[in-house]
This record gives structure tokens, C-alpha cells and sequence, in this order.
């Protein structure tokens, strides 16, 4: 039914409710508050204080007085009372009041409690009479998302219409046995109280079932992602030897055990759909140069996909000296190649004149064609999305082995999301000799000595990142790279040289800004996030990042993780702005901590999953009522129940389970970037 026609909406309001994305009453039963006013709780007049909401019930002990303040300011008045008591009541602009509050007569109330000369009182409250309650007192009442101009009452009208009309034909997705062993209520008592709670159990009753069916859609739809094309080319196992010799050092614990699971993946038959989860400068370049060499002398082609063409062309700086002697023909494909360079680059990978191929999205461009691919490596992976990653793995005549790496610790609930159609080999510890990285969390009172600190390590031979959360000033806000790097050229360092690099240059000013740094032509770099990723630049021993209070626990993890790389130690330092209790709390993780999972997960609890990868949410799906810091066990628990499922009908081709096939179809349709 269209929404328009619903009760009290009309014309007019339809266009607010349009722009909430409700069009329809079947809509509204899935358009959840997003939170609630308890109002089941009454108090004595004498009991009330200043700041609390609360509900009353009083007689009107005055005729309502009316009073004219200023233009657009009239004041309603009364008092009322209990057996304990007496207060005033205060209504702006509300003339309706004069006829609806009558002398002598009893009224449930609800509203904020303020302090006034006269003790308390309660302004704009709501209220009916006391032989009509139950309506909007005596009960939980929820709160809808809204838009400027659309009333909390418009909302609740409309969604206890739909709920009238539409309740009683709700199906539910979720097979009877299923809801039996996970004690859960059925769809219709869920979507009831999910509106209009009758009661808190009710409530908490509704928002389990709905949140478990929404983790276990997600879940089966990942689960079918990963054993969609079980079968692959089956590798023999070559001889790595003159590759570790290559190295010039020993591989560590976690890095022979990350090689271990992937070459096992390839050499069962099995298509390998594999995450390498390490903290930073955990080693896992090597590892996927290992698989690589591994695919190349199996006869088939490899390639290498990274989010940045700087982290592409330092993978082939890298890369390339270490494989091509073994025989390895190694590429580089970005989208900042001239057009004649890209044509012959394409001929030689479709001739299979080239083994191993590395670059960035160009790789997944129509134009671009394999020879053979056996094996897609993809960095950096959850800057992808579930449709995206699988754009690459499609250029093989048959599906690739496919290895995923990231230097992001993910919490394991939210790497059960993303990650839920890969096996995952987590790389823990760090290879000998890396020294933690030393971090100070300051406020603008150490701006000074900072700066002198930056001037010592430069004279010291030493290089310093600075990172600004903007690239241009927006006011008197947080710090941006132009304004900063003017202020050290022309005021503080003007004997130094300050490079400059952000996401709106172009990528050859990128990458000449970078390879600048890294050739120590510059001494400071000043940049945005873009640094955060895979920039190795041995010689930088301190990274400074201003407004840090803005940054991701996560992102701030990453960007520490670009010192620390030489023979020198390291600091971060993380500029203060904010004085919160709250700021204070998550920048002192990063002081005390250095493990990036640990890190992680604080970074889930304190500010939610999104804010893991700062601004970077691709692939993560939108949650109605879901919410991964603290449904925790209900995805551990649809996990065992997707299992389940699948084990028994893996195609989800049984008639109990259409419903559920055709949300989890959905949702991954929707999930990822395009």
C-alpha cells in the first residue's frame, strides 16, 4: 500500500516520508526505532529532579493563563497537583492546551523536569486524560530516525498502521526448527514489539530475533560466496629454496606458517580463498612473493593487486629484484602509464609473456587479459569489497587461488564480516630487530619542544612524517597540509625541506613527492592518511599526527607503523586538540599499546566498526539493528547456525529455506564497493 494513503500523511507529509526511504506501508514494518523513551515508570510530584523524564499523575488545579512574551513567543501556564504536591506547568506556543486542560480534572504526564524560581516544573509536556491512558503514557514509546519537519507522532501513526494492516501476513524466514533451537520468537511478535514493546522483555526479545536473522543472512550469503567453486587447479610442490637464500634472512614463525597454509590450499586441489591478517611490517610481502614463485613454476601467471599506485610501484621496486633472477618476468600495470606503455604491457600479459603482474585497479580494467592466471594476490583487501575482489579473480580461463593479505588487525567479530567467505591465517609477532615504536600523546603546550625534537632528528640525519586530517583549511578547525606545511617552510623550518603529499594530487605528483621522501631528498613530509599504507621508507623516526583525537584507534595504528622500520628509535607523537575524557581514553591505548589487534579491538568497543578503518567502510554491510560491538555472541552464534544450514542443504534448495536464500542473494548483491 502506498504510504500516502495511510491516515494523517496526505500530500504534503508523503514527501517527508520519502525522504526517510519510506514509500510504502510494508516499509514501515522494517524502518526500526532507534530507540526507545521508557514512560512505564510514574513519580510523586515531590519526587521529581531537575534533568529527568518523567511521567505524572495530577489534577489541574488552574484554568490554563495565557501570556504574550515577544513575536512568536506565547506562554501557557497552569498548575497541578498529587497528594504530594504541587507544580507548574510551562507550554511555548501551544494554545491547544487552553481547551485540553481542564480545571479539576486528572491528566497522565510526561516530560523533562526543569528547575525553576518556584522549585520545579515541567515545560511542553505530553499528556491525556487518565481514563484514556495507555496511549502515549504507562509505556515504552519508541523513537524513529527523522528528517526536519517529520513529527516522532507522524511516525508512530504510521508505522502502527502498517503494523494493523500489514502484521497478521508477515512470513518468517526463519524455519520453525531453527527458531526452536535458538529460542527465538516469530517474525510477527518480533516486529510487533520491535514498534510498540509491551514490555522491556518483549522488546529485548524482538531485537534478538531480528538481529539474528539479519547476522544470519549475512553469514549464509559469505559461506555460499566461499564454496561457490570449491574445486581449483591443483599445484605440485616446487622447491622454494633459492628463494629463501635470495631473502638474506630467515622467515619468521608466522610467516612460515602463512606460507604453509597457502601452498596447502593450492597443492589439495582446493581453490584457496585465503586472508593473511598481519600487524604491521609482520612480513607478509614475502610470503605472497613465496606463492608467486610458487604459481609461476607451476605454469600458470600470478598477479598482485594494491589499493594506491605508490604501494603498487613500491611492491615492484620490492618484488621485482627478488624474483626476476629466479627467472620470474615481473610487470607493473597502474593507470598513470602512457597509453602505448599500457597496449604493450596488455599484448605481453595476454601472450603470457609476463609471469607475475603487479598494479592497481587497472588490473581489473575490460582491456586487460591473462594468458593463464592461477593466482590472484590482493593487498590491502578490505579497501575492496566483496563484488570488487572478485572482478580480478574472473580474468583466469578458471577461477585463480586467490590470497588476500592486510595490514589492518581486524577484531575477529568483524573479520567474521568482511571476511567471511576466506579462510584467514592471522601472522602475529614481528621479524627480528624491529623495535617497538615509542608514543607520546601531547597537548599544544609541548608544540615547542616537539619542534625542537623534529629539528634534532633532521640534523641527526633522521626523517619525519607530519599527518593533517585535512588537505585545505576549513575555518578555524583541524589542521590541513597546505596551511601546515606553509607555516614550517616559511616560519619554523625555513632551512629545511618539506615535501608535501594528499589524496588530490595528481598520481604522478604523488609519487614524485614520494619517492622524493624516500630518497631523503626531502626531510619532512607532510601529508594526509595516504601515507597510512604500505610506505617504507627505513630513515623516518618520527611520525607526528595533529587533531589525532579524529583518527580511527586502527588508522592511527597504521599510520605509527611507518616509523619504526630502520636501525634507529622511533617515535609517535599524537597531537591532542580535543580535552574529553573520551579523547584522552582512546589516544592512551596507543600510548600503552603496540599490538595492533589488542588496539583493534578497544577500537570496536569505543567507537564502533566503522571507525576501524577511519572513512574507509567498503564492504561493510548496512545494519538495521545489528551492532558488531556488542552482538558479539549472536554472530558466533549465527556463524554455528549458517554452518549448520549449509551442511545439510548447501545449495539452500529445500522449501524452508527459500526465504532465507533470497535475503542472503540480496544482501550480497548490495554489499561491497562497485
Amino acid at each position: 500500500m502506498d504510504i500516502q494513503y495511510l491516515k494523517g500523511v496526505g500530500e504534503k507529509r508523503v514527501q517527508l516520508l520519502h525522504k526517510l526511504g519510506l514509500f510504502s506501508s510494508e516499509d514501515l514494518l522494517t524502518y526500526y526505532p532507534r530507540d526507545y523513551e521508557d514512560r512505564t515508570e510514574f513519580k510523586r510530584l515531590c519526587e521529581l529532579l531537575p534533568g529527568e523524564s518523567v511521567c505524572v499523575r495530577a489534577t489541574v488545579s488552574s484554568p490554563v493563563q495565557h501570556s504574550f512574551v515577544r513575536k512568536g513567543m506565547d506562554l501557557f501556564r497552569t498548575t497541578v497537583f498529587d497528594d504530594s504536591g504541587q507544580i507548574p506547568l510551562t507550554f511555548f506556543n501551544a494554545p491547544y492546551v487552553r481547551n485540553s486542560l481542564k480545571q479539576g480534572e486528572g491528566y497522565a504526564f510526561y516530560g523533562k523536569v526543569s528547575a525553576s524560581a518556584r522549585g520545579v516544573e515541567l515545560v511542553n509536556p505530553v499528556f491525556e486524560p487518565l481514563s484514556a491512558q495507555g496511549r502515549i503514557t504507562g509505556r515504552i514509546m519508541p523513537l524513529y530516525r527523522s528528517t526536519a519537519g517529520c513529527p516522532q507522532a507522524l511516525l508512530r501513526s504510521a508505522a502502527a498502521q502498517a503494523l494493523d494492516r500489514d502484521l497478521d501476513t508477515l512470513p518468517d524466514a526463519l524455519p520453525d526448527a531453527l527458531r526452536a533451537e535458538y529460542q527465538l520468537c516469530h517474525m510477527r511478535f518480533a516486529v510487533q514489539n520491535i514498534h510498540f514493546p509491551q514490555t522491556e522483555s518483549g522488546l529485548l526479545q524482538a531485537r534478538r530475533r531480528l538481529v539474528f536473522e539479519e547476522l544470519l543472512v549475512l553469514q549464509l550469503g559469505l559461506l555460499r560466496l566461499k564454496g561457490q567453486a570449491e574445486k581449483g587447479r591443483r599445484f605440485t610442490p616446487v622447491s622454494l629454496e633459492d628463494f629463501r637464500a635470495r631473502l638474506g634472512f630467515s622467515l619468521t614463525e608466522g610467516q612460515e606458517r602463512a606460507l604453509s597454509d597457502a601452498l596447502g590450499d593450492m597443492q589439495e586441489g582446493r581453490l584457496m580463498a585465503r586472508l593473511i591478517q598481519g600487524d604491521v611490517g609482520s612480513g607478509k610481502t614475502a610470503v605472497a612473493a613465496a606463492c608467486a614463485l610458487a604459481a609461476v613454476r607451476n605454469g600458470v601467471q600470478a598477479a598482485m593487486m594494491a589499493p594506491t599506485e605508490i604501494l603498487a610501484e613500491q611492491h615492484f621496486v620490492t618484488l621485482a629484484p627478488l624474483l626476476e633472477p629466479l627467472g620470474v618476468r615481473t610487470a607493473c600495470l597502474t593507470g598513470s602509464l602512457t597509453p602505448a606503455k599500457k597496449r604493450a604491457l596488455h599484448a605481453a600479459l595476454a601472450a603470457g609473456e609476463i609471469d607475475f603482474c603487479l598494479g592497481t585497479h587497472a588490473l581489473v580494467s575490460d582491456t586487460v587479459s591473462f594468458a593463464e592466471l592461477g593466482l590472484v594476490i590482493t593487498d590491502e583487501q578490505h579497501r575492496f569489497g566483496v563484488r570488487q575482489r572478485k572482478e580480478l579473480t574472473e580474468k583466469g580461463s578458471q577461477p585463480p587461488h586467490r590470497l588476500v593479505m592486510s595490514a589492518t588487525p581486524i577484531p575477529r567479530t568483524l573479520s567474521m564480516i568482511l571476511y567471511g567467505d576466506l579462510d584467514v591465517t592471522v601472522m602475529r609477532g614481528l621479524p627480528p630487530g624491529r623495535k617497538p615504536v615509542k608514543t607520546y600523546v601531547v597537548t599544544e603546550d609541548m608544540r615547542a619542544r616537539i619542534e625542537a625534537f623534529v629539528r634534532k632528528l633532521v640534523e641527526d640525519g633522521r626523517q619525519v612524517y607530519i599527518v593533517c586530517p585535512l588537505i585545505e583549511d576549513e575555518g578555524a578547525g583541524p589542521a590541513s597540509v597546505e596551511s601546515y606545511a606553509k607555516r614550517l617552510r616559511e616560519d619554523v623550518f625555513p632551512d629545511l625541506r618539506v615535501g608535501v603529499i594528499h589524496g588530490r594530487l595528481k598520481p604522478r605528483a604523488k609519487e614524485e613527492a614520494m619517492r622524493a621522501f624516500a630518497a631523503h631528498e626531502s626531510d619532512i613530509l607532510v601529508a594526509t592518511t595516504v601515507i597510512e599504507v604500505g610506505v617504507n621508507v627505513p630513515n623516518a623516526a618520527l611520525m607526528i599526527v595533529e587533531n589525532a583525537e579524529l583518527f580511527g584507534l586502527s588508522q592511527l595504528h597504521q599510520l605509527r607503523g611507518r616509523v619504526g622500520r630502520g636501525d634507529w628509535e622511533s617515535h609517535c607523537v599524537l597531537f591532542l586538540q580535543s580535552v574529553s575524557d573520551t579523547a584522552r581514553k582512546r589516544l592512551d591505548v596507543m600510548r600503552r599499546c603496540n599490538d595492533g589487534f589488542e588496539i583493534a579491538e578497544a577500537d570496536l568497543e569505543m567507537r564502533g566498526p566503522g571507525d576501524v578503518f577511519g572513512d574507509r567502510q567498503h564492504g561493510l554491510p548496512v545494519f538495521k539493528l545489528a551492532d558488531l560491538s556488542s552482538d558479539a555472541k549472536l554472530l558466533e552464534e549465527t556463524a554455528q547456525a549458517a554452518r549448520a544450514i549449509l551442511a545439510r542443504d548447501p545449495a539452500l534448495a529445500l522449501p524452508e529455506h527459500a526465504a532465507l536464500s533470497a535475503l542472503a542473494d540480496r544482501l550480497i548483491s548490495q554489499t561491497g564497493r562497485d
